[in-house]
């Protein structure tokens, strides 16, 4: 199906990551989604090398500060790239720190951005595990029973009165760092492993949250998209009810995820789910949220209720997924309703599938080695490609954690401000510009995270960087231990002879 719309693409957009994760494919996913409407496009990168660098459709790369960032050197970071775009742009908030940081700060950068119109502590009470309990309970959607120990003994007895295995969750996650060596989300098996990781609190900078584990099954992982506003211009609809409404989004199903089973989505379906979109509207009138929301639900089998474990106040990687129509997904209805123009009635594309391929290839690899392995007791998934197992959510999730060395940095582009008279994206292409979308051939409808026929350099520049981090890694397993230098073995020394010997008696 086929639908045209017209875009005005005059005001430019920042996409704003602070997570140094080069392999973030949402990142350029927003990034090609407002650029293939005529946008100019900057982005917060983590490295001039970054593969989203590398996408014809960005017109500027600008480099985040080494080392932690306060209030003090976010606000001052958005500031100098302000001066640099050199008008009003639309912001993205691509991670939870910087959805966090933009609406702490939002009346600091209200005059260089155009936000939504959040309340100033909701992205970080929505994104804090430990807080979201209470939330769920006022609204009535289902959360694993969690506890929040104020005590090593408490973090035991917890263990003990949850179940083993459980969840242990660090409340705040974006807080950790690369130094603690603690991951956000890790499976417990023993009271003892409860009591060391609180040992840790300090170190990893919140709360522990330990939470009963709701075991997987074949079709128990579901997700939801959606943009939320109460702004009648942006539909046209002045007879709307009061308090945010979705004007794009939908429900969607894992069918693969790396970690297998436990991690993000690497292959994901769109299917709607009534008790999930429920709960997602429920949730949203219930904090008064506005703007784009990403949440992970579980189907609990023995009680066939959906609990809801994840919310993130920002795009999801794998937001192209909910893509309409005409086009219009999540990132280009927040563009449409921040710059005035109206975000028509949104046609969903059930049954279409996005795909990260370097992570879909890990998952399926994995799943076939646990498959072929003889003697392995483990549950399979009972359809589809995604076939897994258990896996701890503690153990390293591959060659993501760390940054891909690339010595061709010529196209990176870090911008100065705007030179008069500069062709931007946005005058290249026309003040407005028409979208035309449409599935594929033969009925199927489906998108890839990293390679495009009109924008390969990205997937070029993933695939370098991510098999060569791998290679790296598995060298370092493969090495052997270092020889120690030969030496004659020297014999034993005799005993000392005292300087006086006392006479006998």
């Amino acid at each position: 199906m086929t639908l045209i719309r017209t875009f005005d693409a005059e005001v430019p957009a920042l996409v704003l990551r602070l997570d140094r994760n080069p392999f973030h494919h949402g990142t350029l996913g927003a990034v090609r989604s407002l650029g293939r409407a005529g946008v100019e496009v900057h982005a917060v990168v983590e490295a001039a090398d970054s593969p989203v660098v590398r996408s014809r459709f960005l017109r500027g790369a600008h480099l985040v500060p080494p080392g932690p960032l306060g209030a003090r050197q976010f606000t001052e970071l958005l500031l100098r790239v302000s001066d640099r775009i050199g008008t009003t742009a639309v912001l993205i908030a691509m991670d939870d720190a910087s959805a966090i940081h933009v609406a702490a700060h939002g009346a600091l950068l209200k005059d260089r951005y155009l936000l939504p119109n959040q309340p100033v502590g909701l992205p970080g009470l929505l994104a804090d595990k430990a807080e979201l309990a209470a939330v769920c309970a006022r609204a009535g959607i289902g959360h694993p029973p969690s506890v929040v120990p104020r005590s090593a003994d408490e973090a035991a007895e917890a263990a003990g009165a949850l179940g083993l295995p459980l969840v242990a969750k660090w409340s705040r996650p974006w807080l950790l760092t690369p130094v603690s060596g603690l991951r956000s989300t890790t499976l417990v098996r023993s009271t003892a492993a409860a009591r060391a990781l609180y040992a840790r609190a300090e170190c990893a900078g919140s709360r522990l949250l330990l939470q009963r584990y709701v075991p997987d099954a074949p079709r128990t992982d579901w997700f939801f998209h959606g943009y939320f506003t109460d702004t009648q211009a942006a539909t046209g609809d002045t007879g709307a009810p009061e308090g945010p409404r979705c004007l794009v989004g939908g429900s969607g199903i894992k069918e693969l995820s790396w970690p297998a089973r436990t991690g993000l989505t690497a292959k994901g379906r769109w299917q709607p789910n009534e008790e999930v979109e429920e709960a997602a509207r429920r949730l949203v009138h219930q904090v008064g949220y506005r703007g784009i929301l990403d949440l992970d639900f579980r189907r609990d089998e023995g009680t066939g209720s959906y609990q809801l474990l994840d919310v993130n106040p920002r795009p999801g990687a794998q937001f192209r997924l909910f893509t309409d129509v005409g086009g219009v997904d999540v990132v280009r209805a927040q563009y449409l309703d921040l710059t005035g123009q109206r975000v028509p009635h949104s046609v969903g594309r059930p049954g279409r599938v996005f795909m990260a391929e370097n992570y879909a290839l890990l998952s399926a690899a994995m799943s076939l080695g646990v498959r072929n392995r003889p003697g392995e007791v483990r549950r399979m998934r009972a359809t589809g490609p995604g076939a897994g197992f258990q896996q701890n959510p503690g153990t390293a999730a591959g060659p993501t954690d760390e940054r891909p060395r690339d010595d061709d940095r010529s196209t990176a582009r870090v911008e100065g401000p705007r030179q008069a008279g500069a062709v931007t994206a946005a005058s290249a292409v026309g003040r407005r510009r028409t979208l035309v979308e449409r599935g594929g051939a033969g009925g199927r409808d489906w998108e890839v995270a990293w390679f495009a026929g009109d924008d390969p350099r990205p997937f070029l520049a993933m695939l370098r960087a991510w098999f060569g981090r791998g290679a790296v890694k598995a060298g370092r397993r493969l090495r052997p231990p270092p020889l120690l230098p030969y030496r004659t073995r020297r014999p034993a020394p005799r005993p000392r002879e005292p300087d006086h010997v006392p006479p006998l008696p």
